[in-house]
C-alpha cells in the first residue's frame, strides 16, 4: 500500500485496488483508522483521539488531492502537517 504522507508518526496510505466508498488509511504505531473521503469521518479503527484529530486536520487540507488520487489511481506524495 503506497504511503501518501507521513507526519507526527502517522502514516497515510491508500489502496488503489479497493472498492467501496472512497477512503484512506491512517496508521499510528499499532493503531489504525479508515477515513471516508467525503465526510472525513473515521469509518472503522482504533486511533487515539489526538491522532484522529491530526488526521482530519491534515485531510481537510488535501481533500481534493485525495479524491483525485482515488478517482485516477495515480499516486502523489502529499506534505504532512506543519
Amino acid at each position: 500500500m503506497p504511503v501518501i504522507a507521513r507526519f507526527y508518526g502517522i502514516l497515510i496510505k491508500m489502496y488503489f485496488r479497493e472498492h467501496g466508498v472512497p477512503h484512506f488509511h491512517a496508521i499510528y504505531g499499532e493503531y489504525n483508522g479508515v477515513f471516508e473521503l467525503d465526510s472525513l469521518e473515521m469509518m472503522e479503527g482504533d486511533l487515539p483521539n489526538r491522532a484522529k484529530r491530526l488526521v482530519v486536520e491534515w485531510a481537510e487540507n488535501y481533500k481534493n488531492d485525495l479524491l483525485r488520487m482515488w478517482e485516477t489511481q495515480e499516486l502523489k506524495r502529499l506534505p504532512g502537517l506543519e
